[in-house]
Parts: C-alpha cells; structure tokens; sequence
C-alpha cells in the first residue's frame, strides 16, 4: 500500500525560455546551479588616462573658441574693433574655413563646393538684409538685463553642446541632431543677437553677426574635419587654440586669465583622473537573470 501511494519522481528542472511552467516546479524556481553564470564587470572599459586626457581636449578647444567670441564681443563693445576690421576677419574666416575642407575631404566634388558656395552666399545675403532688425530688436531693453541673458545662454550653450560630435554634419553625410544640440545652436544664436543689438551701426551688426554664426555654426564643422583629417593635426591646433586664447585673456584681464587656465586644467587633467579613480567602484553584475541576446550565423 506504501508503495502504491507513493508520489512518481519530479523530473529534472531544466532552463527553458520559452517553454512553460514544468511540473512540479513553481515558475520562479531556481535550482543551485543559477548562480555559476553570473559575471561580474564583463562590459566594463578599461580607461586609459592618456587617451581620456586626449579626448578631452577637444571639449578645452570648444571652451577656447567660446571663449574667443567673447573677446571679440567684447573688443566691439568697447570701440577696439571697428566694422572693417571685423569684416576682414570674417574674410579670413570664411577662406580659411573653406580650404580646411577643401584639404581635409577626400571626396570633395567641384557641385558640393559650389552648393557650399551658394547656401553661404544666401546666408550672407539674409544676414545684411535683417541687420536693421537685429539693432532695433531690444532696444526698450535695459543693458543690464542684456548682459545677464547673454551669459545664460552662452553657459546654456556650453552645457548642451554636443562634444562627442555625433550631430556633425560631414560632406555628404546626413544626421538627425539631438534636443539638446538644437537648444544649444539657439543659445548661441539668441546670444549673438542680443550682442548685435548693442552696437551703433547696421554694418557693424551685421559683421558682428557674421562672426558669430560662422564660430558657432562652422566651427564644430571644421574642428570635426580636421579631427578625422589627423588626430596629431587636431592636437597641434588644439594646443596652439589654447595658447592663443589664453594670452588674449591674459592682455584682457588677470583674473579672466586665471579662471579660464583653471577651468583648463580641470577640463584636462582632474576630470580624466578622477574619471579613472571611479573606475574602480563600477559594480556591474550579469547572469541568466539578463535578456538573452540572438546569435545567428549565417552561412553562404
């Protein structure tokens, strides 16, 4: 009679995914062998302090850029720049800009070119036609209320720039830019256009304009080509950026100086340490617990 009444043996628990509760089991069993395909740390990288040191240079050379436009805002504002000599720099910067990507692209036709040709020269076209505008559009606004928006929107800007240059459009190449790169390019925009409103005359607003768009539209264009050109070309110009910016500062005022070698110092050397010290306490742990990833192999 025992035996009669003896229960059948439970048959062996196996993983299946897709196949069901199995009887005798609940459906959250877990046998002792769950345990033995947990990996710890699998997708973690291992940093390099060099190479982190290197990929922060490009945000130093935005920062330096930036920080350039801001001289320049800052001499026109002040009558140290008059409209001819900022009409030559953006000569100089427009030629320059073009033959960067005319030696940097290997595939650059002579129809890419003269598209580039023909959206700048509407562009510019544009830009003189509303220079009326922009001088007159805050002129009920105080100078003081002027300064502080513009300085919240270039932080803005430089808060959600996009430094991984993931948005940038190549020749020939498009790409869907993110929110926060469209919110960052209107900063900029909105910015140069409350300077603008500050200055006497229409050329004069719209050299200054010119300046601007070109630095904040182009420049990302042009640092990204150089960048894929030669990285060692990029950290030459990178480097000297920095020394350039860093003396104009220096003729400007000390302590602009000091703020600006500080902020590249910690761009440079503190965030990339740090950035390897918490390496050390990345957690991550994997196992059968994960969703299961397909392989196929596809043979000819």
């Amino acid at each position: 009679m025992a035996a009669c009444n003896s229960s059948p043996p439970r048959a062996k628990w196996r993983k299946v995914a897709y196949g069901g509760m199995q009887p005798g089991y609940d459906d959250n069993h877990t046998d002792e062998t769950f345990l033995e395909g947990m990996v710890m740390n699998a997708s973690v990288v291992k940093r390099n302090m060099l190479k982190v040191m290197l990929d922060a240079v490009s945000i130093s050379e935005y920062l330096c850029i930036v920080a350039l436009v801001v001289l320049v805002w800052t001499y026109t504002l002040s009558s140290s720049l008059d409209e001819n000599s900022l009409l030559l720099i953006d000569i100089s910067l427009l030629v320059s800009g073009f033959l960067i990507l005319l030696f940097t692209q290997k595939k650059l036709s002579l129809s890419l070119l003269l598209h580039y040709a023909l959206n700048v020269s509407f562009f510019i076209t544009g830009l003189y036609v509303l220079a009326p505008i922009y001088q007159t559009l805050t002129r009920s606004i105080s100078s003081d209320s002027i300064w502080a928006v513009t300085v919240s929107l270039l932080i803005l800007h430089l808060f959600l720039h996009d430094y991984s240059e993931s948005t940038v459009k190549a020749p020939g190449a498009l790409k869907n830019p993110a929110l926060t790169s469209c919110i960052s390019v209107n900063a900029s925009v909105v910015a140069s256009v409350f300077i603008a409103s500050r200055l006497p005359s229409r050329l004069h607003v719209f050299a200054i304009m010119l300046f601007s768009l070109q630095v904040f539209l182009f420049a990302p264009l042009v640092t990204y080509c150089i960048k894929k050109y030669s990285f060692c070309l990029h950290i030459c110009f990178s480097i000297s950026l920095m020394v350039l910016t860093l003396s104009f500062v220096y003729t400007l005022h000390r302590l602009l100086f000091v703020l600006l070698l500080s902020l590249l110092v910690f761009v440079n050397l503190v965030c990339p340490y740090w950035l390897i010290r918490i390496q050390e306490y990345k957690f991550e742990i994997n196992g059968p617990w994960d969703e299961a990833k397909l392989c196929f192999d596809i043979t000819d």
